[in-house]
């Protein structure tokens, strides 16, 4: 049974992401959708409650693999500052394709009053958040690492690691800060704020 399920959740989601790729966000419709997976649009919401979680689930999907991959990069063996190198590579290599761009782009143009964002947010961005968060926390706790709100730092660790790179990229800039250099000075950076004196 449950790979039935499985079956057609992905099938939504593959016929889904052409109807998007095809006709762009506003113009899709669940409607649309479901002609194209030749069924209801009673079972795309027993699948997704809103076009919005269904965009923001087709979109990550096909990043799903990358996700785990960085998310798995923080379980290492190692010193805090290696692994974090070693993330924020991955990282920035993530965030700065050009998928992930358009992704943006559209959340930014077509998520306006409606739950978009908080859809897209919730699947891609906060899952490496509370990736980082909780490696942090048990760093912490090990006494690796001085911190007094683990969250906080790994909010500030992916703004140091942006900074200069992810937002030109957003705007169509070319000619951009160095990705290796951005990690190297962020935990460099980040190590001296946080690191154990």
């Amino acid at each position: 049974m449950r790979s039935k399920t499985d079956e057609k959740r992905n099938a939504i989601i593959a016929a889904a992401t052409e109807v998007f790729e095809e006709v762009g966000y506003q113009r899709a419709s669940m409607a649309m959708i479901a002609a194209r997976l030749g069924g209801s649009k009673a079972t795309l919401y027993g699948y997704f409650h809103s076009k919005e979680q269904l965009f923001a689930t087709a979109v990550t999907s096909a990043l799903e693999e990358t996700g785990e991959e960085l998310l798995a990069s923080l379980a290492a063996e190692g010193d805090i500052a290696s692994i974090l190198t070693h993330y924020g590579q991955l990282y920035l290599d993530l965030v700065t394709r050009p998928e992930i761009l358009a992704i943006q782009r559209t959340v930014l143009s077509e998520g306006q009053g409606t739950t978009l964002g908080k859809e897209v947010y919730d699947l891609g961005p906060q899952r490496g958040i509370d990736g980082v968060t909780e490696f942090l926390r048990r760093r912490a706790a090990a006494g690796e690492i001085e911190l007094a709100s683990p969250e906080v730092g790994a909010l500030h660790f992916k703004g140091l690691l942006e900074a200069g790179v992810t937002e030109p990229r957003l705007y169509g800039l070319a000619n951009v800060r160095n990705k290796s250099e951005a990690v190297e000075t962020a935990v460099a950076a980040f190590m001296k704020i946080y690191g154990k004196r």
